[in-house]
């Protein structure tokens, strides 16, 4: 077939003097920080949803892009033709994943084994194109909230046949990703939540929730699947109230239901803003506990109140969530997927050009300076001097359980009264972030 991105090249580093709008300034893939290149670093991946699905429709308008290689069906020839034309993206950008919903790649027929069908063809067309490109499938998931049957939901509808449906649905939509050597597996739950509480069972939903994951990690044993499972965590939009609200609801959530151990948390920027905390604490708090598996990465403007998408470009943001990764290790089987669209005005191919670039270019900025950081050691010695106390007398005492609190009376009323004589420096340590942004 024809280059659908005719007259663009694969994308370059030049370097940050470059002026090239189609060119890397700061992403040099095969430069080594810490010892790993900044492409094992990053990890970046692109969400096909966004990047070949998405016309620029908003609450108030009709889509603004056809993308010329786009005959306007919903046919499978059109979505393997589309599929080609991803790949053609993935290779002149240089990004070695993407990430996929069932419904994305393959048209919704008019029953399950027709839907099985048609995404079995795109598949077959997936499988070669990874073949001959070397890019990978981060993760899959399954489309469990655009149809009309899953209104109320799937693993929380008050009906049980939209729960067998979407069990059904998430089976094959792990068996393709399985297929694909998918790395990863995600649930996120649109409509997995409530409008109103006066028709809403709530115990009888989560209990439902929970039988449906168990019913996932079940048959992802059956099948082989050795990828990880992921939740992803947002509180509202489509739905009013969302189960899966933030990380510490989902940390609840797997812990009451004997989950813990199978599943992580893809934790997306833009979905942090909308419970009231940052992208810096939804991610600091899923590293605590053990969760951080993967990244969405994109941005919402804190003036709206939904779910913008917009592609990362602010250095802080990228910033702190790299401390976070590279504190913790790094990316497993994780990484950073943009789970961002364009503007609605624009609807020219190259813009999805422009759009990644700059987010891969504000993620490399970030991951340098980041590195910088945690090297130079100004804030974990900060911390580490700051929690002193702690490192002997009756701080270890109390850190291993040696003391309870007649012990701790016993203590004060000898000592008299505890000082705070640390302050916490709040203004020099911002002051040193920005000597290295």
């Amino acid at each position: 077939m024809s280059e659908a991105f005719s007259g663009i090249s694969k994308i370059n580093y030049e370097g940050p003097t470059s002026k090239n709008p189609l060119a890397f300034k700061h992403y040099n893939a095969t430069e080594v920080i810490d010892g790993k290149t900044m492409e094992d670093h990053l990890r970046f991946s692109v969400a096909y949803w966004h990047t070949f699905r998405n016309g620029g429709a908003d609450q108030f308008g009709s889509a603004t892009r056809l993308m010329p290689w786009d005959d306007g069906t919903e046919s499978v020839a059109n979505a393997i033709n589309r599929a080609r034309v991803a790949f053609e993206f993935f290779e002149k950008l240089g990004v070695k994943y993407y990430c996929f919903h069932d419904r994305d790649v393959a048209p919704e027929g008019a029953t399950l084994a027709e839907s099985n069908a048609n995404l079995d063809a795109v598949v077959k067309v997936l499988k070669e194109e990874q073949e001959r490109t070397g890019v990978k499938l981060l993760w899959g998931t399954a489309c469990l909230f655009a149809n009309p049957r899953f209104m109320h939901g799937a693993a929380t509808s008050c009906n049980a046949d939209v729960f067998a449906f979407g069990g059904a649905q998430v089976a094959k939509a792990m068996e393709v990703t399985n297929e694909l050597g998918g790395e990863g597996y995600v649930f996120w739950g649109g409509r997995e939540g409530y409008k109103t509480l006066l028709n809403t069972d709530m115990g009888r939903e989560l209990d439902h929730l929970a039988k449906f994951l168990h019913m996932a990690v079940d048959y992802k044993k059956q099948i082989g699947f050795e990828g990880q499972f992921y939740i992803e965590p947002k509180p509202k939009e489509p739905t009013k109230h969302q189960y899966d609200s933030d990380a510490a609801a989902c940390y609840a959530f797997l812990q009451k239901y004997g989950l813990a151990d199978d599943l992580k948390l893809n934790i997306e920027a833009n979905h942090a803003t909308l419970p009231g905390h940052t992208f810096a604490h939804e991610l600091e708090f899923s590293a605590a506990n053990g969760l951080l598996g993967s990244i969405d990465a994109n941005r919402g403007d804190l003036l709206l109140g939904w779910d913008t998408d917009q592609f990362p470009t602010d250095l802080y943001d990228c910033v702190y969530a790299m401390l976070t990764v590279l504190n913790m290790g790094g990316f497993t089987t994780g990484g950073l997927n943009f789970d961002s669209h364009v503007a609605r005005e624009s609807f020219e191919p190259v813009d999805l050009f422009y759009a990644h670039i700059g987010g891969m270019d504000a993620f490399a900025r970030g991951l340098k300076i980041a590195s910088a950081i945690k090297n130079d050691g100004i804030l974990s010695d900060f911390i580490a001097k700051r929690y002193s106390s702690w490192d002997s007398g009756i701080g270890a005492d109390i850190e291993a359980g040696k003391v309870g609190l007649k012990e701790l009376s016993t203590y004060m009323l000898d000592k008299g009264e505890a000082t705070p004589n640390d302050s916490g420096r709040v203004e020099m340590l911002e002051n040193m972030i920005n000597d290295y942004i």
